[in-house]
Formats: C-alpha cells, structure tokens, sequence
C-alpha cells in the first residue's frame, strides 16, 4: 500500500505525466479536484434505500431494458470470476450480477447495489472514470487511485440516453490477481459491444412509432441512429449520430429532413417530387391498379391518369 500510495503522488507531482497519460490526469484529479487520498481506507460510501429507489425510478427504461443484455453478458464472464455492474449518470450502482462464490468478496470490494463508484467518492476507477471522460476505459489493478482498489480490474464503457445525455456505465470487474492486460482489452470489448445494444434498444424504445434509419459514417463504433417521422424529419439521434451528423451533443433537435443528413435525393425536396413520390406509392400499394390507387389518393381516376403522364410515371 505504501509503495503504492507514493507512485501516486509522485506521479501526480510530476508536470509532464498528467498530460500524456489518462490514468495520470485522473489521478490528478482526485487529489486536486476531489480532495482524496490514495491510502484512504474506507469502503464505498451507499445511499439509503429511499435514496436508491428515487434513482431506479429515474433511470426510466433504462434498466428494463438493460436487464436481459446485464444477464447475457454475465453469461459470458461470470464464471471467470468477474462483476457485471450498471450504474446511474452519477456512478451509484444500481444493478449487479455475479455468482454466489464471489458474492462476498465484492461485497468486501463494495460492488453492490447504493455504493457510488463516481471519481469524486473513490478517485480513479472504471466507473468514475468512464462517468467523468464519457469513454471506454480501462483501469488495470494498480490504475487505481485507491490502494485499497489495486487488487481490482474494471472494464468500463458509457451508456448515453435517447437524446444524447450521459445514461449511466457498464462495469465488468475482476478482483482475481492472474487477470492479464490481455483478457481485460477483450472483456472491454464486449463491455462496450453490449453498452451500445443498450443504447440502441433504450432509443428504438423511446421512438416506437418513429422510422429508425441506421447510418454508417467514418468507420465509427458508436450506434449511429435517426429517428425519423412520417414527413422525413429527424426527431431523435443517438449520441453517436448526433456527434456524426454535427447535430450537438444532447437537448433537442433542429427540425431537419433525413435526406439532408443523409446525403440522398429520395426525400420530398419540391412539390412536384413529392407529389410523384405519393403517386408511385399509392400506385404500388394498389399492385398498378389505377382505380385503387385513385381513391387512395382521393382523386379521380382521369385526375389521377393526367397527373401520371405530367409527372413521367408510367
């Protein structure tokens, strides 16, 4: 603990390691902005049960929808011994899998449901530290600001909201002392593959009787996802898109038509494509019956006949 707490201090100390280094900054920022010490010995602080209660209700969808992907990828680290941990935007765990064997030690570690995980309780760690970045991090036993924490490896990777807002963080950790640098890059990869599922189911739920446009830009990771209404407006972006498509990063959207972000001709850009548009639609929802299509459309048959060989629709 000794050696460890003056590897931090010292690091901190320095003016250069801060700057090039994620896990340096971080440190930095527990002493400085947080006011913490690395040989504090006290376990997580946890809220009250009331207190826990008021964040699951504030969470929404979130943890409905989380549950079954929390479940799944237990299913694939559980029994290597890991932790899978959801918390709220502020990193008070509000879920957490693992198996009976282990149950006590991260009792111990405090990784149970009230405990706050945020750098500003416990200084550098996967969940505090991913809150505070809004990125997938990786903190590797002795990355971490508490000497009390060294002996854990925590995967961690950011869940935002439907309209962009940080959501909360998905935590796998390890408290085994074999865990390699390897094996965590390859649980962290999962942690943030499942991360993103959330974040998709979470949107695809809050926009249920929207059109979902999925879009591909930059060779990017993150869920890129529009929203799109019955007139061809975006009216919701994941995080991703947003930050993608320039469309800022949270809050409300500027009314803007899907063609426009998406860099395609099919959507309603004048009256008279837009009129040949409904046509063509009304036309194929009718198999090519005229007089079908016709009364879709509440026109005439010779109206809907004029309008077809003024607009080139055959």
């Amino acid at each position: 603990m000794k050696e460890h707490v003056e590897t931090v201090l010292k690091t901190v100390e320095s003016r250069t390691a801060p700057a090039v280094s994620r896990i340096a900054a971080s440190w930095r920022r527990s002493i400085e902005r947080h006011g913490l010490h690395p040989g504090e010995k006290s376990a997580p602080v946890r809220v009250d049960g009331s207190q826990l209660r008021q964040r699951l209700d504030k969470t929404g969808s979130l943890l409905q929808v989380a549950t079954p992907k929390l479940d799944q990828l237990f299913g694939l680290v559980g029994q290597s011994g890991c932790a899978v941990v959801l918390t709220d935007a502020e990193g008070v765990v509000l879920d957490q899998r693992c198996t009976d064997a282990d149950a006590g030690d991260f009792q111990d570690w405090g990784l149970a449901a009230g405990a706050d995980w945020s750098e500003a309780a416990v200084g550098t760690n996967g969940v505090g530290t991913c809150i505070a970045e809004e990125s997938t991090v990786i903190v590797h036993q002795s990355e971490h600001f508490l000497a009390r924490n060294a002996g854990l490896s925590c995967m961690d990777a950011p869940i935002f909201g439907p309209e962009g807002h940080l959501a909360g963080a998905l935590d796998v950790s390890s408290a085994r002392s074999d865990q390699t640098e390897a094996f965590n890059r390859l649980i962290a990869a999962m942690v943030a593959q499942t991360a993103r599922q959330i974040e998709v189911d979470t949107f695809r739920a809050a926009y249920a009787d929207s059109r979902i446009v999925y879009a591909h830009k930059d060779a990017s990771e993150a869920a890129i996802l529009l929203a799109v209404d019955s007139h061809d407006i975006v009216i919701g972006a994941t995080r991703g898109a947003r930050k993608a498509f320039g469309l800022g990063a949270s809050g409300p959207l500027a009314p803007t038509p899907a063609s426009d972000l998406l860099g395609r001709e099919d959507g309603p850009t004048g009256f008279e494509k837009a009129e040949r548009t409904a046509v063509v639609r009304a036309l194929t929802r009718a198999k090519g019956n005229v007089s079908e299509a016709a009364r879709s459309l509440g026109v005439g048959r010779a109206t809907l006949y004029r309008r077809m060989k003024r607009l080139g629709v055959d």
